[in-house]
């Protein structure tokens, strides 16, 4: 995410980690960004204190209620979200990537991870995880039409993560199969 931003040439002073959770995103992104203020927006303010347990500093959080982000935030360099949209009604995805698009400043860059269902490790794990009961997987090409559709006309997509633990000696070959569409995981960046 760090490289992309910095190929885009553009500063990052605010970012958005949209559906933050209990906030696994925060210390990876306070040293990425370590200037940057970090809002975070979850439905479930419980995850929220869970956030603010692990850093405050420079950081805001706020609770939304699943459909409308609160027009109050402004606007932000950086958007991220990760494993977010499988737990949200279909019917709502495009709706909600437009709200994150208006709240993405001119020159931002939106980056959104998910779990690949056309990965078979994925799915058992996903089919085995309690937090994941009702999850739906959305394909890498299903999403990024979601995208266009929200109104980003610029939407990068790659794979990632093809080895797992008992095979991390190969994974500096993950750079050069991020056009696999087998990865565990896809990312999606838009700006």
């Amino acid at each position: 995410m760090l490289r992309v931003v910095q190929r885009c040439g553009h500063t990052v002073g605010r970012i958005l980690d949209f559906g933050a959770g209990i906030g696994n995103s925060l210390k990876p992104m306070r040293q990425a960004f370590p200037n940057a203020h970090i809002s975070c927006l979850d439905v479930s303010e419980r995850s929220l204190d869970l956030c603010r347990e692990k850093l405050s500093e420079q950081v805001s959080f706020h609770v939304y209620d699943g459909q409308h982000m609160p027009a109050a935030m402004g606007s932000f360099d950086l958007i991220f979200t990760a494993c977010v949209f499988h737990h949200i009604p279909e019917d709502l995805h495009v709706q909600l990537l437009g709200q994150i698009r208006r709240h993405l400043s001119p020159g931002g860059v939106f980056t959104l991870f998910e779990h690949n269902p056309w990965n078979p490790l994925t799915r058992h794990a996903v089919a085995n995880c309690p937090f994941d009961e009702n999850a739906v997987l959305i394909s890498a090409p299903e999403m990024k039409r979601r995208l266009v559709k929200a109104g980003f006309d610029r939407v990068r997509m790659n794979y990632r993560i093809f080895f797992p633990g008992a095979l991390a000696a190969l994974r500096p070959l993950e750079r050069s199969l991020t056009w696999l569409p087998f990865g565990a995981q896809y990312s999606l960046m838009a700006s």
